[in-house]
């Protein structure tokens, strides 16, 4: 039997189960998703489920009406519910993998569908697309963002180029923020709990006319470490995050608005170390008990200790030409800078350590028209990006100190287009294409120092240069990648509560070069270097069926999908013997167009109110995604022995939730008890099964407390997180032979309380 005849079977077995656990959780069983937003009024009926509005479109449109497998979280969900950050999301989300990237506290990795990229390297771009009010984030440095100031999260599943760029062949996440209202409004929001933790929010804003509103968030996010570094006395896992949000909004007539918004944020946490699983090879140090502890030396980069910082400003313009034609203006310019000791062996000896600096800075335009006809919609627009990845570390090893730096230049071009059409009463046909020209440039040096001290752009001037490995310029390494990439879906309203949906779309991320690469002691020539990694594509068929019943008491979202996946950047860290002695003595990186693969998939969400009480809701999602290709060393095929790193075949969540309305005590509002249980499937490190590295599944189970006050100004909640206190890796470094061997895992947060308060002045 063929790849291709198998992959058909496995999207008709998965239709076929789609539709039998539709029969199962459309009459109120099982898993569900809650979905509400406050910027949208309840239906009269208390025991319906309130409409969610989205712009997965660049559109607004209700949550069951768009063609998209996507999930929305209103800041009122997201509230009652004590998610610290977007991580916290991941266990409603059918396959999708988000965590802090290994060794930092706000670098973010994330994979959606199988899809997506775990280092934040530059020339590297995730395949989730990561955005802040329709601005593109081409780094995942400080995306780890806590939540605060949003009117809602969106989650998109699946490829989203057409509208949303080159790089979401894997999905989109959205963070909406809050239009300022005319009135005066202040907020405060006040946390303490377990670990020493102490967060607090103010946000205000007012009118200073009837044309001009100013307001502005201050946030402070504070915690002890769950663990102690031994070496330097520390705490490790620590958290110390500072922020600020400005606006000025304008309103010079009903049919414009302006709002131009700055944002700073800096983490200052201690640097991240990882835990040991091995025993010294040198020196024999036993494995700490404690999953959190380390033996870290190296707590210094450029002098400076870990820090990330990073700001923005933007520009957002809208003008109603017409009833129904808008047009729309984004203009924004972000900056990072990041200082990450990065210690690969955990002890207190300078054996593998890698001080490391990254900056990031983009230009961003963006022009958009858009249409809502009644029988014709749609959105077009044109798009620009200028952007500058750099970073620059040594690796302090064996008595050398090997420099490597490189300097990323990325430009890319845009036109995209997307419309609507109403076939009949009942049919719609939506078709769109985006057109990229991406141009990428890059810098890389490497050169090897003797002794451990480090190299003279690390800080060490008096450094002793031993030999240049790679010494390419931008006239070297310079490529431009050109795609089209089209969309068509066509949807179909069954009944007045029954919507159908199929697409067919393309994606792709751009090629570009890898900022490790090695001349010496690797197999990469020159002329492979100097063509770099090509551009990944994927295309996805996807099915899907969103309905309510019981007089919208239930909803369901079911999505079956079947991906073909291209030309798959590999990208990886291996050591390497660079004096020919035979022994490693260094490593560098190796990205490559290994594979090729089939990703098949069903996702199911769902949320049902039993009673006026009492509701449900869950998630099931799961994905069989295989390499069919995939070239090693030696021109191998090796696809049978490579797996997708970061995706769980399985992963569900059920959550419950029982109201008491407090005025029958004589009380006024609401108290809400709510408690979940999330499980996530075997986890692969990398695309090699790694098994002392490897999670095997687990359960995380959660509950809140929450007591809101009838006009929803104070709100009062108690939140348990991983009560069942389970260690779970999420990242980890594996370079057995290298120094004292690295073979390091981080994990998950343990179980933590936090007692919030929520009040509007």
């Amino acid at each position: 039997m063929t790849s291709s005849t198998k992959s058909k079977r496995n999207l008709v077995l998965l239709s076929r189960s789609a539709a039998a656990i539709f029969a199962i959780y459309g009459s109120g069983m099982g898993f569900a998703q809650a979905q509400s937003s406050d910027t949208v009024a309840k239906v009269s009926d208390d025991t319906q489920i309130s409409k969610v509005v989205v712009s997965a479109r660049r559109r607004e449109e209700t949550l069951q009406d768009v063609p998209v497998s996507v999930t929305a979280y209103s800041a009122d969900q997201l509230s009652k519910s004590g998610v610290a950050d977007i991580t916290g999301l991941v266990l409603t989300l059918p396959n999708t993998t988000m965590s802090a990237s290994r060794g930092t506290n706000s670098t973010l990795t994330s994979f959606i569908r199988g899809v997506g990229q775990q280092d934040p390297l530059a020339g590297f771009e995730s395949g989730v697309g990561i955005y802040l009010d329709d601005i593109y984030l081409a780094r995942p440095q400080g995306a780890v963002a806590d939540i605060y100031d949003v009117e809602r999260i969106e989650v998109l599943r699946g490829p989203q180029g057409t509208l949303y760029g080159r790089n979401t062949i894997g999905g989109a996440v959205k963070y909406v923020t809050r239009k300022m209202g005319p009135a005066t409004d202040m907020r405060l929001k006040a946390s303490i709990g377990s670990y020493g933790q102490m967060d607090g929010v103010f946000t205000a804003s007012t009118a200073l006319s009837d044309t001009v509103r100013v307001g502005g968030t201050l946030a402070k996010f504070k915690r002890n470490g769950f663990g102690t570094n031994f070496t330097t006395g520390e705490d490790n896992y620590n958290k110390d995050v500072s922020a600020a949000r400005l606006s000025a909004e304008f309103l010079p007539s009903s049919a414009l608005f302006i709002r131009l918004s700055a944002d700073t944020s800096q983490d200052d946490s201690n640097p991240k170390h990882g835990h040991r699983l091995t025993v010294g090879k040198i020196s024999g140090a036993p494995v700490l008990g404690n999953v959190y502890d380390t033996r870290a030396n190296l707590n210094t980069a450029l002098g400076k200790k870990q820090q990330v910082t990073q700001s923005g400003f933007s520009a957002l313009v809208e003008y109603q030409i017409e009833s129904d034609l808008m047009f729309k203006s984004v203009t924004s310019s972000r900056h990072d800078k990041s200082y990450a000791p990065i210690d690969f062996d955990s002890l207190g000896t300078v054996d593998f350590d890698v001080p490391a600096l990254y900056k990031n800075k983009q230009f961003s335009q963006e022009f958009q028209f858009t249409y809502t006809g009644k029988a014709f919609q749609g959105v077009a627009g044109v798009y620009y990006i200028d952007a500058n990845a750099y970073n620059k570390f040594d690796v302090r090893l064996l008595g050398t100190s090997t420099f490597t730096e490189g300097d990323i230049d990325t430009k890319a071009w845009a036109a995209f287009a997307d419309a609507s059409f109403d076939l009949s009463k009942d049919l719609s046909l939506s078709i769109g294409g985006r057109y990229t020209i991406d141009k990428r440039e890059a810098t890389i040096l490497r050169q090897i120092y003797l002794g451990t001290a480090g190299s003279p752009a690390m800080g060490n001037p008096s450094a002793i240069l031993f030999r240049t490995d790679t010494n390419l310029t931008k006239s070297d390494l310079h490529r431009e990648d050109k795609k089209f990439t089209p969309r068509i879906s066509l949807g179909w309203k069954a009944s007045a509560d029954q919507n159908v949906y199929a697409s067919w779309t393309e994606g792709f991320k751009g090629g570009g070069f890898d900022p490790r690469m090695n001349l010496v002691g690797s197999k990469l020539s020159l002329d492979k270097a100097k063509q770099g990694f090509l551009p990944e594509q994927i295309s996805t068929f996807e099915i899907g069926l969103k309905s309510a019943f019981a007089k919208n008491t239930v909803l369901t979202n079911i999505a079956v999908f079947h991906s073909d996946y291209k030309e798959v950047q590999i990208p990886g860290s291996v050591a390497i013997d660079t004096n020919g002695d035979g022994k490693d003595d260094s490593f560098a990186g190796v990205t490559t167009n290994a594979g090729k693969a089939k990703i098949d998939g069903i996702e199911l969400e769902a949320t049902a109110r039993l009673t006026d009480a009492f509701s449900l809701s869950g998630m099931f999602s799961y994905i069989d995604a295989k390499y069919t290709k995939y070239i090693g060393a030696g021109n191998i095929d090796v696809a049978n022995l490579r797996v997708f790193q970061n995706t769980p075949k399985q992963t569900a969540s059920i959550r419950a939730n029982y109201d008491w309305d407090m005025a029958m005590l004589g009380n006024s509002g609401k108290l809400t008890l709510s408690s979940g249980l999330a499980f996530r499937g075997k986890t692969y490190q990398f695309e090699t099964p790694t098994p002392i590295l490897d999670q095997d599944s687990y359960k995380l189970w959660d509950a809140s407390l929450v007591w809101s006050r009838s006009d929803n100004r104070v709100r009062v909640g108690l939140h348990g997180k991983n009560l069942n206190d389970a260690r779970y890796k999420v990242a980890g470094y594996l370079f057995p032979t290298l120094g004292e061997g690295s073979t390091t895992a981080f994990y998950g947060n343990p179980r933590t309380y936090t007692l919030t308060l929520d009040y509007r002045f």
